[in-house]
């Protein structure tokens, strides 16, 4: 897709990047030069921008390992075999895939899934526009956010809030700095945490506590029919937690 200063003109584009624009590229130039261009500079403001106007590509990036000391930003898929290390931004207009980790010193977002090997982590927020998917642990400074469901075979961990369109599911335990909230269930092998209220669609279950912020509730079945809630709107757990507002607790016991 080739791009010009028309291009930008039409989307709308601020006077300060149409300028910039003209300056680097005079004549116009290809999508994912552009793009490369603005993560040279590490300016996901714009790349992002310029990726909700102009949309995604079917290119697929793939390559065995990548290690940047800078931003990645790509309008396509992007697969790695290996390990996949960026020191800043990691932007994909499709999805992100990796046989092992995947990691961001800033943050990682995707118009479609994210999925590793190993675990996730991002020194900011993760947010994908499908699910979220990590062999091992998904840590994130800021929040994460999925369009479908996140699953960990570790734990989850968010500075901010926790939010899937699915369910949330961890082998260990879920801990987010602000709120949690999935359309479906929430489960995890260890305890759930949060800084503020807990909220499911369906079920939530812990292998040990379930502990919402100070004066915020705790609420399971908010998706689910009147004359479901007793088998479906269940909050199991150790102990039974404090501030349940909806949901019928079970207290879980060891297999």
């Amino acid at each position: 897709m080739f791009i010009t200063k028309e291009s930008l003109k039409e989307k709308g584009a601020c006077g300060a990047g149409t300028r910039a624009f003209i300056e680097r590229f005079p004549e116009g130039a290809e999508y994912q030069t552009i793009l490369d261009a603005l993560a040279a500079e590490n300016n996901y403001e714009w790349a992002s921008w310029l990726m909700h106007q102009f949309g995604t590509t079917d290119t697929v990036m793939e390559v065995n390992e990548i290690n940047i000391e800078a931003s990645l930003f790509f309008a396509g898929k992007i697969i790695v075999k290996g390990a996949l290390k960026i020191a800043k931004w990691l932007l994909a207009g499709r999805g992100i895939e990796a046989g092992r980790g995947i990691e961001a010193g800033w943050g990682i977002e995707a118009g479609r899934g994210i999925k590793a090997g190993r675990g996730i982590k991002a020194g900011e927020g993760i947010e994908a526009g499908r699910g979220i998917e990590a062999g091992d642990g998904i840590e994130a400074g800021d929040g994460i956010e999925a369009g479908r469901g996140i699953k960990a075979g570790d734990g989850i961990e968010a500075g901010r809030g926790i939010e899937a369109g699915w369910g949330i599911e961890a082998g260990r335990g879920i801990e987010a700095g602000r709120g949690i909230k999935a359309g479906r269930g929430i489960k995890a092998g260890d305890g759930i945490e949060a800084g503020r209220g807990i909220e499911a669609g369906e079920g939530i279950e812990a292998g040990w506590g379930i502990e919402a912020g100070d004066d915020f509730g705790i609420y399971a079945g908010l998706k689910i029919r009147i004359s479901q809630k007793k088998e479906y709107a269940t909050i199991r757990a150790k102990e039974k937690p404090q501030n349940i507002v909806c949901g019928e607790f079970i207290e879980a016991t060891d297999k």
